[in-house]
């Protein structure tokens, strides 16, 4: 074939998401409902009865193109962070927001840090815009923030840091991250990545979008895929400077997030109870987990997320002994740590069931 993409496109491994329930029962001919998936960091709770019945009503009006500037929904994201409307940028889920953000920012002069074992989309956009990544290695499986400030250069454009960070759960002190931010370059823009802010107990709570007024190049993202449950309706937003969020808003496409998400992510947003409830699962089931692992003797990454990476050796291996029983995690050799699986907390029965077949294989 004579057409080629660019280089750089050419490069690009794409993101692979946790394995579909339906998938797996085809492969393993088993029954769809004695599988159980803990490997996409999803509520099990399911949706808000509010979202619910928002959904009902939206789909009254699906022949109609959602609105394009999210009235409804910038007015309650507004109202619920303190924010005004023009600092905020919605999203086909938050993954959309770190895709705005690198295309209105990065070219292929530019250069991006983020750290070892961070979100694999960081690389993903960057290596789309054809800009080269800066991996800083990690501290404690987490971010080495003095060595990612030591990682700046004049041709630094953006600096990814995920707080909560996926896959290890790791968590920066809020002076930490405050004290950074005071010591960037304001030509480099900071994208805080906050998808699991809803699951920290309250002392643990970001501060970030308080920080707004003071750093212009801050730019928050947040989701209504994990506490929120919409995951598979795609949304989040991003919060930010009016004069970023005008830039974003140029790229982003003018429907980019359809208007049931919409409708549901406003009702999520007015259910306080649906998201308590919904951290005190994460909480029973990650103490659960912890358990579980040291009756097994497993090491584990203390996790401030709704996840937990847990030690086991040869994971590619214990990972197929599971999904042949039927239990679906996640495997996260690509993010460099091969003897590690992260494990989503699910309902109770879910995690007993994880551990049952764990300890059969761990302990035959």
């Amino acid at each position: 074939m004579t057409i080629q993409a660019p280089q750089h496109i050419q490069k690009i491994a794409p993101y692979q998401g946790g394995k579909p329930i339906t998938e797996l029962a085809r492969e393993m001919n088993l029954n769809v409902e004695d599988i159980v998936k803990l490997a996409s960091n999803e509520n099990p709770l399911g949706i808000s009865p509010k979202a619910d019945y928002a959904i009902q009503e939206a789909i009254l009006d699906i022949a109609r193109y959602p609105d394009g500037n999210s009235f409804a929904l910038r007015e309650a994201v507004s109202n619920k962070f303190s924010v005004a409307p023009e600092q905020i940028v919605f999203g086909n889920g938050s993954n959309d927001i770190l895709e705005l953000v690198a295309r209105a920012y990065l070219s292929s002069d530019s250069e991006v840090i983020y750290s070892q074992h961070a979100f694999a989309v960081y690389p993903l956009v960057t290596q789309a815009m054809g800009a080269k990544g800066v991996v800083v290695p990690a501290k404690d499986f987490g971010h080495d923030l003095a060595a990612m400030l030591a990682a700046v250069t004049d041709k630094t454009s953006l600096i990814f840091i995920a707080n909560p960070n996926n896959p290890t759960g790791t968590l920066l002190a809020k002076d930490a991250l405050y004290a950074f931010l005071k010591q960037v370059p304001p030509h480099v823009l900071v994208v805080l990545d906050e998808a699991y802010d809803e699951y920290l107990p309250a002392e643990y709570k970001s501060q970030a979008i308080g920080w707004l007024k003071e750093f212009e190049n801050l730019v928050i993202s947040r989701t209504f895929s994990k506490a929120y449950g919409l995951a598979g309706l795609r949304i989040g937003f991003g919060l930010c400077h009016a004069k970023i969020a005008d830039m974003m808003n140029r790229v982003r496409q003018p429907f980019n997030v359809n208007s049931i998400a919409q409708a549901a992510a406003v009702a999520s947003l007015a259910d306080d109870d649906f998201v308590a409830r919904s951290y005190a699962l994460n909480q029973a089931g990650m103490a659960q987990l912890k358990h579980g692992f040291e009756q097994l003797g497993l090491t584990y990454i203390p996790s401030f997320a709704n996840f937990i990476s847990v030690k086991v050796g040869d994971a590619a291996a214990i990972n197929q002994k599971l999904l042949q029983q039927g239990v679906i995690v996640r495997p996260v050799a690509n993010y460099e740590m091969p003897e590690y699986l992260r494990v989503s907390i699910g309902l109770f029965s879910e995690n007993a069931k994880f551990l049952e077949v764990l300890t059969r294989i761990m302990k035959p």
